[in-house]
């Protein structure tokens, strides 16, 4: 028994055992120790905790993956801070002149890191307002198409058609025009537009085209797709092919195949698909040459 409290004694001595001291501050083994409990206490509650969002809201149809993984990284930013605090407020820091001190570098912030302090301040509201999600597919204004794979406090991560993965500041998803596909309908219109040569048979180009909208598969036929007679051209009649589809992520690909199947059926019916064309004057003047 004596052992024993011999053992504790020295155990209670290496725990209070100071490693360093500043006037009446000073950390201990002890203090350590509870640090390192709070942060591992705090990685295993985040991580529980995303499992249980994901596990009770996994059949809530109104829920989407975007949203699921937003209230998640929510949470975990959340549960981080308050991590955070109980671990300062263990090494007897005092955490009330750090939140008033924090106003005073927002200040600095506002000035000197504007850029760094917008991007995580639009970050907070892509997370909260969830206008933009993970796994939406978004237009921005350099007209790249691209899927939302990551949305953090100062930057998100967005996954282009050719597979590159971008490092977008979040104030680009919040202050410029971006046009958010996943939040439109399902189906969404988009056209095809092709001129034919003057003299052409309108009817029978429009013919044509409905008949090659019909038979493409990722048009839908819910909606009927139509032909406009946009206008007279220099040197073309212009017509749209409009049609719907659900297919926005490869619509550019349905596009060409429709392209490909015009361009075709023109041929084999002798419509001409014309080039610009210029005419060009010519002016003469008699000029007289003298020996």
């Amino acid at each position: 028994m004596d052992k024993i409290l011999d053992f504790l004694q020295e155990v209670k001595k290496l725990l209070e055992f100071k490693l360093f001291e500043i006037q009446d501050y000073s950390i201990s083994f002890y203090n350590i120790l509870v640090v390192a409990f709070v942060i591992l206490i705090t990685r295993l509650i985040v991580s529980g905790l995303e499992k249980l969002i994901q596990r009770k809201t996994k059949d809530i149809s109104a829920i989407t993956d975007g949203k699921r993984k937003a209230l998640g990284q929510i949470a975990k930013y959340i549960i981080y801070v308050i991590g955070i605090i109980i671990a300062l407020r263990s090494i007897n820091v005092d955490v009330t002149p750090l939140l008033i001190g924090s106003s005073a570098l927002f200040v600095g912030l506002g000035f000197g890191l504007q850029e760094a302090f917008r991007d995580f301040v639009s970050g907070l509201m892509l997370l909260f307002e969830g206008d933009v999600m993970i796994g939406d597919v978004v237009e921005m204004e350099n007209n790249t198409v691209g899927v939302i794979k990551q949305i953090n406090l100062r930057t998100s991560k967005v996954r282009t058609r050719d597979g590159i993965m971008m490092i977008v500041p979040n104030s680009q998803l919040t202050n410029d025009r971006v046009i958010n596909w996943s939040n439109s309908n399902k189906l969404t219109r988009f056209h095809v537009s092709v001129g034919v040569a003057y003299g052409s048979d309108t009817k029978k180009v429009e013919e044509i085209l409905l008949k090659i909208a019909n038979k493409e598969g990722d048009i839908s036929s819910r909606v009927k797709p139509f032909v406009r007679f946009e206008d007279f051209g220099e040197s073309s009649l212009d017509f749209k092919l409009f049609f719907w589809s659900e297919e926005v992520w490869r619509i550019e690909n349905t596009k060409s195949r429709l392209r490909f199947e015009i361009d075709q059926a023109f041929r084999e019916s002798n419509v001409v698909i014309p080039f610009p064309q210029r005419d060009l004057h010519f002016k003469s003047k008699d000029i007289s040459l003298k020996d």
